[in-house]
């Protein structure tokens, strides 16, 4: 990855500190939220530096929501959108950031699922994952919105402000 120039630093944790900012100020929507639209940015923009200003950003949410057993999720489920986007960088359309955005807010309890098995067993998982079924729908049309209306130009954007540095 190598080492960070203090202008990635500061960048980096703008970044963290704007998308931890994004979502609280949308926290009154259930399950809208900018993350995984940041997630994305980060990792087509930023290539492998995308995890410095994602895991600021989940330190930021256990800093001020405290620990639980979401954190455990929260380590894993980003990395999840964030490599899945890195190996799409390629790709230009708004459609196909849209679908991903999508699937991935659609898929959300169900990668949750997986610590859930942990806890208390398939049925315990199967149960929560039912249960937040319409969390998901919810978090599958916001980021697929999100996603198709920003991405395109917001990567634009931090492509050329990235390279001017």
């Amino acid at each position: 990855m190598g080492k960070l120039t203090v202008r990635e630093l500061v960048l980096f944790a703008v970044l963290g500190a704007m998308t931890f900012a994004g979502k609280f100020v949308m926290s009154f929507l259930p399950n809208i939220e900018p993350v995984s639209l940041c997630v994305m940015l980060h990792a087509v923009v930023f290539g492998r530096k995308w995890i410095y200003p994602v895991y600021l950003y989940v330190l930021l949410e256990i800093l001020f929501y405290g620990i639980s057993l979401w954190n455990i999720n929260y380590l894993y489920i980003w990395a999840v959108l964030g490599i899945a986007a890195y190996c799409l960088r390629g790709m230009r359309g708004r459609l196909g950031w849209a679908l991903l955005s999508g699937g991935f807010g659609l898929a959300f309890g169900a990668l949750c699922g997986i610590v859930d098995v942990f806890i208390g067993g398939w049925s315990y998982a199967l149960a929560r994952w039912v249960s937040g079924i319409p969390f998901d729908i919810a978090h599958c049309a916001g980021n697929f919105f999100l996603a198709l209306l920003l991405f395109v130009p917001m990567r634009d954007l931090l492509e050329k402000l990235y390279q001017k540095g």
